[in-house]
């Protein structure tokens, strides 16, 4: 039954998810709601920081891990197919009839209409990451303090790589694996 639901809910996630795999995140914040036991929100920032540093796409590396924490190799295999098995199925129905639709202006309106929730959806990624990396809502629900709201070692960081990214002349053009790796290496030396 395990495996009928993670197809499911990743299903879901890559039916609706449109604009790439950061659009996947209010989806996965979402199901880490209602399933609790498959992961935290804690768990979710990891899988961000993990799946953003590794190739391949974040949904996809994401859906996998889930997967794979909850029912194992299968679980991740079965999470992994629910996630990429709508766009098969899209791509494949659009191919067909697509050659005819090509140059209906309704067709043109619909993927027009896309843009729009794509930006949102991905705007609504981008803002779950800040809340999730920055802030610790939870700390600051349970003892009411306002330093615990705040992730300082997080905000510290931020800050820094904000400021090697676009005010310092001579790193603002570095590639950003060079980032990545400095940010995860500040992460095991500062045990965020």
């Amino acid at each position: 039954m395990i495996l009928l639901t993670l197809f499911f809910e990743f299903f879901k996630t890559g039916l609706f998810a449109v604009g790439g795999g950061m659009a996947t995140l209010p989806f996965l914040y979402d199901m880490s709601a209602r399933h609790p036991d498959w992961f935290t929100t804690a768990q979710l920032a990891d899988m961000i920081a993990v799946s953003e540093s590794t190739p391949g796409p974040i949904g996809v590396n994401m859906a996998t891990y889930v997967g794979f924490r909850t029912a194992g190799i299968l679980g991740g295999l079965v999470a992994t197919l629910g996630l990429a098995a709508p766009s098969v199925i899209i791509i494949l129905l659009i191919a067909r009839v697509l050659r005819q639709f090509r140059e209906n202006r309704y067709v043109d309106a619909a993927f027009y209409g896309l843009r729009p929730c794509s930006v949102g959806l991905i705007a609504a990624a981008g803002l779950l990451v800040v809340k999730i990396a920055l802030f610790d809502f939870d700390a600051y629900a349970a003892s009411g303090a306002l330093t615990d709201l705040f992730n300082v070692k997080a905000l510290i960081l931020a800050a820094v790589l904000l400021v090697l990214t676009r005010a310092v002349k001579a790193t603002k053009k570095l590639h950003p694996i060079f980032f990545i790796l400095g940010a995860a290496v500040a992460g095991v030396v500062f045990s965020f």
